[in-house]
């Protein structure tokens, strides 16, 4: 059975940085595009950042780009998120998502193509 569990959340001032950790346990890790989606209060869930399977190809939510970067260890089996100037509006709940694919499958920002879920860990950034 596959888990993924987040951990590095918590409470951080603006300009602040923040590391947020998916360990993925069970399934093939390097069969998996990876992402990371987040979901404030009252709002959808977004994605944030994407990457494929074999590390080349990534995404990254234009209110991110240039402050957010994703990572894999598949060796480690985890996902990391490296968060840097950070602003109150990225305070949400962050969630950890994973998709079986083909070498040549897009990345998706649907939330419905994801096959696992984290239960997400909260960032909350103060002003």
């Amino acid at each position: 059975q596959v888990q993924l569990v987040e951990s590095g959340g918590g409470l951080v001032q603006a300009g602040g940085s923040l590391r947020l950790s998916c360990q993925v346990s069970g399934g093939t890790f390097s069969y998996y595009a990876v992402g990371w989606f987040r979901q404030a209060p009252g709002q959808e869930r977004e994605a944030v950042t994407l990457m494929s399977r074999g590390g080349s190809d990534t995404y990254y939510a234009s209110s991110v780009q240039g402050r957010f970067t994703i990572s894999r260890d598949n060796a480690k089996k985890t996902v990391y998120l490296q968060m840097d100037r950070l602003k109150p509006e990225d305070t949400a709940v962050y969630y950890c998502a994973i998709r079986r694919t083909i070498l040549t499958t897009p990345l998706s920002v649907q939330p419905g193509s994801y096959d696992y879920w984290g239960r997400g860990t909260q960032v909350t950034v103060s002003a």
